[in-house]
């Protein structure tokens, strides 16, 4: 029977867990479609089948897992960003009109205007508060570039085997950096991701969801800024 502390952790991180959950149950399930797919390519090709476990740690599953990290985390990154200095007139996504920019030390509780509470480094000088001010775009920005990295060897690599089994010379990583294969990859994500940040902005001007913070509240008029449901 679940306690009552472990029922609160699940409440308090509900939203971490939920997602957690999804993302393990759509790797797996990619995983075994993409398995599918693979074995039923290798078998029209005349080669045998590759087993579950060995295509896990295929080229092939990791550039298809690793292109879309890449995609999501370089969303967040530009969205972090940018919603420090664009501003979009009616959307809960957005600062208020005028108020763009990094803000000021009392309006975001930093250095002498930290309190209590606030994280340590928020209340510290010099390099230490400039890097924790920054340390969600910092890191997104960071897993962005690894995952791209990781996508560019991985594709690479699954890009040489095809041409391999077709009798074709390989490539370097270098040469695979400017291939129509990488940039195919990358861009069909990230043509995604921009647009359905930028929908998310514009449409939750004029539309609502009742309860939800990505929303403003149901009645609230269209020209409302920064204001959350």
């Amino acid at each position: 029977m679940t306690s009552s502390r472990e029922r609160r952790f699940l409440v308090a991180n509900g939203l971490t867990l939920a997602f957690g959950c999804g993302f393990l149950l759509t790797l797996a399930g990619q995983a075994l479609a993409g398995h599918a797919e693979y074995n039923n390519d290798l078998i029209a090709t005349g080669l045998s089948p590759l087993p579950f476990g060995a295509y896990l740690l295929s080229t092939d599953f990791a550039v298809d897992v690793t292109e879309n990290w890449q995609s999501e985390y370089l969303q967040f990154f530009l969205y972090i960003y940018a919603t420090v200095w664009l501003l979009q007139r009616g959307s809960p996504e957005s600062k208020e009109i005028g108020r763009a920019g990094t803000g000021t030390d009392a309006e975001q509780k930093t250095g002498r205007h930290a309190r209590a509470s606030s994280p340590a480094w928020a209340a510290a000088g010099g390099v230490r508060q400039v890097l924790y001010s920054r340390s969600l775009g910092i890191l997104m920005c960071g897993l962005f570039l690894l995952s791209w990295l990781a996508q560019s060897i991985a594709g690479c690599a699954a890009f040489n085997e095809q041409h391999l089994r077709e009798l074709q010379a390989p490539i370097s990583w270098g040469q695979y950096l400017t291939a129509a294969d990488f940039w195919d990859r990358t861009l069909q994500n990230w043509q995604s991701e921009l647009l359905a940040v930028g929908s998310m902005a514009i449409f939750s001007v004029y539309l609502r969801h009742r309860g939800s913070p990505e929303s403003k509240p149901v009645g609230a008029a269209h020209d409302s800024t920064g204001v959350e449901g």
